[in-house]
């Protein structure tokens, strides 16, 4: 069902109804008014019959009752009948009108009564020995009723159906803006994700406009980071790639040449260093293309920042860095720390600050990471004896791909990750280089919260 019709629907449903209701409660207000109008007539006709025969002379009301009663005819279908009074019972009738009912034993006042087939609204007149009685038939009255009815219903029928009529046209031109937004849309490029043109729309519409606008907005910036992922993708892994594939064939070459001693070993060491470093390069790849996508982790925003730190330091040392070793954890508080942050991803920052650390100083210096509480936040010092970095580079080592010089490993995501994920969740990263040599990465986060210190898990 279309949008029109349904809003057509509701439109004439509601009206149907409202005026149903209005043209009912006219209508019986209506038919009391007639009511009343006719009774009057009924009670005025008697006493005017009582009017007229007080002027008469007494010696015409002395009839004799074996004579054939004298018949009237009236006007507009009215009954009459006169009576004389005998006693507090019986009753002589002097007139009654042609083809008129018998209302000899009808009750003083207005009633309704059955005779001859025929139902009569009767009103009785008692004035003194006389008794007058005046009516008419129902079914006239009915008569009269349907053709007010009618009269009163017909406006009724074509009024609505001119109003849905109107009100069909009135929504047609009210979508006319979404027909507008359509033609628009359905008319574009796919590839074009340029703000729609300005459309007439009213302000109830405006919203909708803007919504477009936002979401147009919103799939050429998914657009752009996918082209961007896949273009950093390409670049990133098309030299580990290429190593692997040099070292293989070096050691195929070897084994083909007979020479199958440290040459053949140091290319598939070669190959196999390769092999872990696009391994990395992919997992940090995805994470960057995750983040870059706003997918928050299903796990609670909920960390235990030294838990975190020793897993970090785990993951290193599995894929060959003596972590285990060389990180010193210095924990400046006796209770928990917990930042407002996912698990999956406080070990993420922590992996890369250390990973930084650990590959770029002497083999044989220690990693100091200084977790503790300032007020509502925690911080977090990973501290190297490396060389440190230029005062003008500092600001770019968090660009993607950066590297302040080609080497062996890393692939120049790791900082642009740390940054990615503090500025997700309100914190800051600083970097500084030490005054007795080495940097100094320093990681702020705010404090998980009651609720979040709550829940389960």
């Amino acid at each position: 069902m279309t949008l029109r019709l349904r809003l057509l629907l509701a439109i004439g449903i509601s009206l149907t109804l409202l005026w149903s209701l209005v043209a009912g409660w006219l209508f019986m207000d209506m038919r009391r008014e007639l009511q009343a109008v006719l009774d009057n007539r009924l009670q005025a006709s008697a006493r005017m019959v009582a009017g007229l025969i007080e002027q008469m002379p007494v010696d015409v009301l002395d009839v004799d009752t074996s004579q054939a009663q004298i018949d009237i005819a009236t006007l507009d279908g009215l009954a009459c009948e006169v009576s004389i009074m005998r006693g507090q019972i019986t009753s002589k009738t002097l007139v009654r009108t042609q083809g008129g009912p018998d209302m000899s034993d009808t009750q003083p006042g207005f009633g309704t009564y059955r005779r001859n087939g025929n139902l009569w609204r009767v009103y009785v007149l008692e004035q003194g020995d006389l008794r007058i009685a005046t009516a008419d038939r129902m079914n006239v009255r009915d008569t009269l009723l349907q053709g007010l009815a009618l009269s009163f219903g017909l406006p009724f029928a074509i009024a609505l159906v001119g109003s849905l009529l109107l009100s069909w046209r009135a929504i047609g031109k009210g979508l006319q803006p979404f027909d507008r937004i359509r033609a628009l849309l359905a008319g574009r490029d796919p590839g074009d994700l340029s703000p729609l043109p300005t459309v007439s729309a009213p302000p109830d519409l405006q919203p909708l406009v803007d919504t477009i606008h936002d979401l147009l907005q919103r799939v050429a910036g998914a657009i752009l980071r996918e082209r961007q992922f896949t273009d950093d993708a390409a670049h990133e892994l098309r030299t580990p790639l290429t190593a692997i594939k040099t070292h293989l064939q070096v050691a195929r070459l070897a084994i083909a040449q007979g020479r199958e001693g440290g040459l053949v070993q140091d290319s598939l060491a070669s190959a196999e260093q390769g092999a872990v470093y696009l391994q990395e390069t992919l997992d940090q790849l995805l994470l960057l293309a995750r983040l870059d996508s706003q997918q928050e982790p299903t796990e609670p925003q909920l960390a235990d920042v030294t838990a975190a730190a020793r897993q970090a330091g785990a993951e290193l040392t599995a894929i060959g860095l003596d972590a285990d070793t060389r990180i010193r954890l210095v924990q400046r508080t006796n209770a928990p720390l917990s930042a407002a942050i996912p698990h999956s991803l406080m070990v993420a920052t922590l992996r890369n600050l250390l990973d930084n650390a650990l590959r770029y100083s002497p083999s044989s210096t220690p990693v100091d990471i200084d977790l503790s509480q300032d007020g509502a936040h925690i911080r977090i010092a990973v501290q190297d004896q490396g060389p440190g970095i230029a005062d003008d580079q500092i600001a770019k080592v968090t660009e993607r791909f950066w590297r302040a010089q080609r080497d062996d490993f890393g692939s120049g995501l790791g900082l642009s990750i740390v940054r990615l994920i503090v500025d997700r969740h309100q914190g800051t990263l600083a970097l500084s280089n030490r005054s007795g040599g080495g940097l100094t990465a320093e990681v702020v986060l705010p404090c998980a919260g009651p609720a979040q210190l709550n829940s389960p898990g």
